[in-house]
């Protein structure tokens, strides 16, 4: 009784270690087994010969894609221990079918696929039981299963006739579809079988540490998937890609992954959803799609046409299938880019989770490995989310790649472009500075961060510094050169717009002609470079000049709107406004869109009339002063400002807040206070009113808005609420020169000679070329009977006047 009991503790324990993988403890527990039963001399050589064919193959492992290598004389001894167990015939049926199993799996190893095709037919792996089988004899069948299927690869098909088969006769084809048939399920049935014992063996893993003492100790190794359990999940669906049923495969990569994960399949099913979600994204239109749950179309256009008739169907049952999840409320996508945007952030919460992020030495080979793994999940999802221009979230996923990034260009510029897209225009220039330190001979890198500087940030002396890098890089930089040239003739002449003092403005006006120019010699034939130089001549008033530089950019590039629009207004500056109102209604029918045009078109039509009535400038919603075309700092300041208390105010009036972007909201309400100007010189207060309340119920303290009512209540004879107005536009936006030239008009009128004065000239150091403000500030001075300061002022007006465009031309916008 006492061996009886000793024997089963033993059987125990030794099916412990087989479904452990424990082998090292096997042969000693056979030992043991023998000394006190001596009938299971059977079991014990079942038993030797398992564990002998386990450690060769752990310590000769198969590669993916490698045939075996034939036989080997470490293997004659498992062959002797087999042979013994199945020839005496003494095994119980359990353990004589695990034995066939083991044969056919060294016969396979030594190459001998028919020899082990025979013994799986011996046993007939389908009548084996999956229900209350041992954990290990699970991993047996499926790795048995996954045997048979690469065996039946490496054979051909057997056919009573060569000549059938090589003339493609039904018969044959029949033959190579059923064939195929049999080889996908072998794989299919493996990796079902596979995915079950996973789960079993975790649960037992689990089980046992929970019985076990409380007191912390070594963790339990992962099960390891082996050569032929992996080929059983994976070989499937690589089949099925190859014939062309991309269906197929889609679907058993969707069976995968419904599968409850289990520790060793971690990385599987990464790789798996991540190679699931490049199918969809690259192969899949929404037209083709199918949800999950469910069945696949019987014909899709995603499948090889030559295969129709062909498709190979799921037609096979097992006793016991691998638990999936399941439960109410679970989300299912519906569209091929939100099933793969749910995989890829699937496969980034482990690729984070399982990142090697240790430097020494040792861990390089396992670092480079999850860093490569990281970079294709991250350049998935830049390709699903922006499809759906999600850079916001794009940015967020990047930044959790940072714990990869040292000194990996690939992840920083990543990072740097979805944060430009994302609008967040400060931190992607000092990311764009990390990628410049990891690649420094790379010219386009600077570029893109002087884009920003000069842009939506106005950081123009960074911009000089990244211009001058590209410079600086001499012939390093190739055709790249003339862009640095023509960055920092943009930062150059961005400074003289801010500057306040004459001799300032001058210099940088200089430089930047100096910089345009020489951007031009090197790259002769980019039209930017040939238009920028027009735009800078125009500027400093040259203006035959700068009518032939913009037509030369014309000749390099007909259609650009910009150039467009600066021979307009080239051509009202030398008074033609018929013809620079035809070439903004040909810009216009080029770009319907372009509302800056249809307000110049307005203006220009204005004149074209003889009526002297100036309308104004309505610019697409910028940081820029519509008048001057300036990107202060202040009006950087003002425009946030206006923001943030138009959101504060219209959250007050209203509990419905504007929702999306404020792009569109913007330029709606610049819609409405343009339709009230044109009321405005129709002398039509009623109408240009309703027009402005429109605008300011979207932005109530836009100084837009502030001006607009100022100039109606001026046109209605309240000058009292006009100057109101006016002084709240100016506490928005200080350096606004329309207001100030109102202002100082209404302080005239006021006859407050002293403060008028003050305010014009505020106005000319903010735009000295504003002919109209000169004319008021001699006025001004004229009334006090500063006769002599009077006379210069209204000379200068006269002299700019005479070469003064409709609206100003650095309304024109200036960007790289």
């Amino acid at each position: 009784m006492t061996a009886r009991k000793s024997g089963s503790r033993l059987e125990t324990e030794i099916e412990r270690c087989r479904s452990e993988n424990q082998w090292d403890k096997i042969p000693e527990l056979v030992r043991q087994l023998s000394a006190k039963l001596i009938s299971n001399d059977d079991l014990g050589e079942l038993l030797l010969g398992e564990c002998k064919l386990q450690t060769y193959l752990k310590e000769n492992p198969i590669k993916q894609g490698a045939s075996p290598k034939g036989p080997n004389p470490k293997l004659v001894e498992v062959r002797k221990h087999l042979t013994a167990a199945l020839d005496r015939g003494n095994l119980k049926a359990d353990y004589l079918q695990e034995a066939s199993l083991l044969m056919a799996k060294l016969c396979y190893v030594e190459g001998e696929y028919r020899d082990a095709l025979d013994h799986y037919s011996r046993v007939n792996l389908d009548d084996m039981q999956l229900v209350g089988a041992p954990v290990y004899r699970l991993s047996m069948i499926a790795e048995a299963y996954a045997t048979k299927g690469l065996c039946l690869e490496k054979i051909p098909v057997a056919s009573p006739s060569l000549s059938n088969k090589n003339t493609g006769s039904p018969a044959s084809n029949k033959g190579v579809t059923e064939r195929e048939q049999e080889i996908i399920t072998c794989y299919e049935k493996s990796g079902d079988i596979a995915l079950l014992y996973l789960q079993e063996a975790e649960k037992v893993c689990l089980s046992g540490i929970q019985n076990r003492s409380p007191k912390p100790g070594p963790t339990t190794q992962d099960q390891e998937l082996g050569y032929f359990l992996e080929t059983g999940l994976q070989r499937a669906h690589v089949i099925h890609f190859k014939n062309g049923n991309l269906t197929q495969g889609v679907g058993r990569f969707r069976e995968i992954l419904r599968a409850v994960e289990t520790r060793t399949t971690q990385n599987l099913r990464m790789t798996i959803a991540r190679q699931l979600a490049e199918i969809l994204l690259r192969g899949m239109c929404e037209q083709s799609y199918w949800s999950p749950l469910e069945d696949p179309p019987t014909v899709s256009p995603l499948d090889d046409p030559t295969q129709q008739g062909h498709t190979l169907s799921k037609n096979y049952s097992i006793s016991r299938r691998p638990r999936v999840y399941s439960g109410e409320n679970l989300f299912c996508p519906q569209e091929n880019t939100e099933e793969a945007l749910l995989l890829l952030l699937i496969s980034e919460s482990m690729a984070n989770r399982d990142a090697v992020l240790s430097r020494i030495p040792e861990h390089n080979n396992d670092r480079i490995i999850s860093l490569q793994s990281a970079s294709v999940v991250y350049d998935l999802l830049t390709i699903a989310l922006g499809r759906r221009g999600q850079y916001e979230m794009l940015s967020e996923c990047l930044e959790r790649a940072m714990k990869f990034a040292f000194e990996e260009f690939h992840l920083w510029y990543q990072l740097a472009l979805s944060l430009m897209a994302a609008g967040k225009s400060a931190r992607a220039a000092k990311v764009l500075k990390e990628c410049i330190r990891l690649k420094p001979n790379d010219p386009t890198i600077p570029l893109l961060a002087v884009k920003l500087c000069i842009g939506p940030l106005h950081w123009l002396d960074e911009g000089e510094c990244f211009a001058k890098m590209v410079i600086d890089m001499g012939e390093k930089a190739a055709e790249f050169r003339a862009k640095g040239f023509l960055a920092i003739g943009l930062v150059y002449s961005l400074k003289a717009t801010d500057a306040s003092l004459r001799s300032t403005q001058e210099d940088y006006q200089r430089k930047a002609l100096g910089a345009f120019q020489r951007a031009q010699s090197l790259s002769p034939t980019d039209h930017l470079a040939a238009f920028y130089l027009a735009l800078q001549l125009a500027v400093s008033r040259q203006i035959p000049e700068a009518l032939g530089y913009v037509r030369q950019a014309l000749q390099l590039q007909g259609d650009d709107v910009h150039s467009l629009h600066l021979l307009a207004l080239l051509l009202s500056a030398q008074k033609h406004y018929h013809d620079a109102l035809n070439i903004i209604e040909m810009a216009l029918s080029e770009y319907p869109e372009n509302f800056n045009d249809s307000g110049r078109g307005s203006s220009l039509l204005d004149r074209a009339i003889a009526d002297r009535r100036q309308l104004n400038a309505m610019t697409l919603p910028d940081f820029s002063d519509p008048e001057t075309g300036s990107v202060h700092a202040t009006s950087i300041a003002a425009s946030r400002v206006e923001q943030a208390l138009s959101e504060v105010a219209s959250s007050l009036q209203s509990s419905a807040p504007k929702h999306g972007p404020l792009h569109p909201w913007m330029t709606l309400a610049q819609i409405w206070l343009h339709a009230a100007e044109v009321y405005i010189g129709m002398s039509k207060p009623a109408e240009a009113s309703a027009c402005t309340q429109e605008a300011a119920n979207l932005f109530p303290t836009s100084h837009n808005v502030l001006y607009t009512k100022g100039q109606i209540a001026e046109l209605r004879g309240n000058i009292d609420e006009a100057k109101r107005w006016y002084e709240e536009a100016l506490s928005i936006n200080p350096t606004h020169v329309k207001t100030m030239q109102r202002l100082g008009l209404i302080l005239h009128q006021l006859q407050r000679y002293s403060l008028s004065e003050k305010v014009l000239r505020d106005a000319v150091q903010v735009n000295s070329t504003a002919h109209d403000v000169w004319n008021s500030l001699g006025e001004v001075l004229q009334a006090q009977g500063n006769a002599a300061a009077a006379t210069e002022c209204f000379l200068t007006a006269l002299e700019l006047e005479a070469s003064s465009p409709i609206l100003p031309f650095t309304i024109i916008p200036r960007a790289l």
